[in-house]
């Protein structure tokens, strides 16, 4: 068991969805023979990763983020199925599954020979499971354990079969299982969560120098595929520039959604470099204080959505790589509605609702602030829709909060905004976000639950029906409106095999990435 030391600098509540990790790998002192894309001749068994968010710690359990997930999900920690590439749900530590006729009772069956990485290699059960579904309901405070709260019952039937009894239907619960909050930790451990790791994955994690670096080590006891690399340093990088510069020194191996779209149209015609854009779970979401003036008005909201051409925006932030999407929903999801043209770009349109609503209010100039993370992609997309704001005759002010500690506190904990821009990376998180008055957007529609609740335990098809109508009504009331889907991009040396390109969770997964 590998204990570290953690600064412990920011409260356990966190931003749901932020920047997606990113990942880039490079050369060790060891290293000799680069090639231009980064490749080396010498050792294939080691690589870096740099990615741009940095955990604020390793607890997913107590601290919301998409960066901790990103780097243990798969890699660290495992769950029951597993969410493939092209959205299907495939099997991990559970080898086959049946389901009862009414929908209400899950049989696992678990993989043997699974062991946790700690210093007595623990064998891993199904009293596991049933200490690690429990907890969601008692001692997690991330909201994306939410989804476990239909669990009835976990029982341990032997110590490879796991009977989980749900108290309704639920088309969700399998997909569930295969994000974070089903993630297996050991049942008779106890270990801080926030300082080290003890899972199953074929990764455990050896080292932190926070604001630096993260090391991962393969397992040779893993129970599955070896992993393809041995030592895997995760660096944190910033500066896209800094990076694009160290990919090209060979100090970087891959990068991972951390060149900007320009560079990475640049990076693409050079020798020695695959470039593989992939689908994402990333929202960058234009997100309303609906809690306070103006935005406590749909009127504005919906003003905001018709000043600004979303498509010229995906261009200048995102070199157009990014996917228009009218609200948190991806084109890979069952329910997927394509609802862009709900608010086309109108700006005569926005200036008819805006004037009326400063004619009611009495006042004769619009003013509101953006309040954005010191992020490339949100401080640049600020500055798009400060532009298109001031044509429709809104003045908008920019605010740059350090990202993640005032971020954090300002906007997602204290509510203190007017309008911000964050990447959301979880996947489904459409509910998170408007299922609750009480999330940051402060979006209260009681019947959006209700609805949601209903479609979940009915039919698949009326699920789909379901979830849709949800998704119109979100989008015609314009709480928040997602920019643009952020793409996998991903700039790797040619010789690198075993990428995944498609970002299907949070789960950054490096296991089955290897050296040609």
């Amino acid at each position: 068991m590998v204990r570290f030391a953690w600064l412990k600098r920011v409260a356990k509540s966190a931003v749901s969805g932020v920047v997606a990790v990113a990942l880039a790998a490079g050369c060790n002192a060891g290293w000799t023979a680069m090639s231009p894309g980064g490749g080396v001749a010498g050792d294939r068994n080691e690589l870096v990763v740099a990615t741009g968010a940095e955990p604020i710690n390793l607890d997913f359990t107590t601290t919301s983020g998409a960066a901790i997930p990103q780097l243990l999900l798969n890699n660290v920690y495992e769950t029951l199925v597993k969410i493939g590439q092209n959205g299907d749900i495939e099997p991990l530590l559970a080898h086959s599954w049946t389901i009862s006729d009414d929908r209400l009772v899950y049989d696992f069956y678990l993989q043997p020979g699974v062991t946790f990485f700690n210093l007595s290699r623990t064998p891993f059960t199904a009293h596991d499971v049933v200490a690690s579904f429990d907890r969601t309901q008692t001692d997690w405070l991330n909201a994306i354990a939410g989804g476990m709260a239909i669990i009835e019952k976990t029982e341990a039937i032997d110590d490879l079969h796991v009977r989980v009894t749900l108290s309704r239907p639920s088309n969700q619960f399998l997909f569930t299982l295969g994000t974070p909050a089903g993630a297996i930790f050991p049942a008779d451990i106890d270990f801080d969560k926030a300082t080290e790791t003890i899972g199953t994955g074929p990764f455990t994690v050896t080292s932190v120098s926070p604001g630096q670096h993260i090391i991962l080590e393969g397992r040779q006891d893993y129970w599955g595929e070896p992993p393809g690399m041995q030592r895997i340093e995760v660096r944190y990088m910033q500066d896209t520039t800094a990076a694009v510069n160290a990919f090209r020194a060979g100090e970087i191996n891959m990068m991972v959604n951390l060149a900007s779209g320009d560079q990475t149209r640049q990076l693409e015609n050079e020798p020695g470099v695959q470039v593989l854009v992939g689908t994402s779970t990333g929202d960058v979401l234009w997100s309303f204080n609906n809690r306070r003036p103006p935005f406590d008005d749909v009127r504005v909201r919906r003003a905001f959505a018709y000043a600004v051409d979303f498509s010229a925006l995906n261009d200048a932030v995102a070199a157009g790589f990014g996917t228009l999407v009218a609200t948190m929903v991806t084109p890979q999801d069952p329910f997927f509605e394509d609802l862009t043209n709900e608010f086309p770009y109108d700006p005569a349109r926005a200036r008819e609702l805006i004037v009326e609503y400063a004619a009611e209010q009495g006042i004769t100039e619009l003013n509101v602030t953006l309040d954005v993370p010191n992020l490339l992609y949100a401080t640049q997309a600020a500055e798009v829709i400060q532009s298109y704001l001031a044509q429709v005759g809104v003045n908008a002010s920019i605010n740059i909060l350090e990202f993640p500690a005032v971020w954090l506190d300002q906007v997602f904990r204290n509510h203190d905004f007017g309008m911000s821009i964050i990447m959301h990376s979880e996947a489904w998180d459409l509910l998170t976000v408007f299922g609750d008055p009480n999330y940051y957007v402060g979006y209260d529609n009681p019947a959006i639950m209700q609805i949601a609740n209903a479609a979940d335990q009915g039919s698949p098809e009326q699920w789909v029906e379901g979830m849709r109508t949800i998704v119109r009504e979100i989008v015609a009331d314009a709480p928040a409106i997602v920019l643009y889907l952020a793409p996998r991009l991903t700039v790797a040396d040619i010789n690198l095999t075993g990428i995944q390109p498609n970002g299907v969770t949070e789960s950054m997964d490096l296991t089955q990435i290897r050296w040609r």
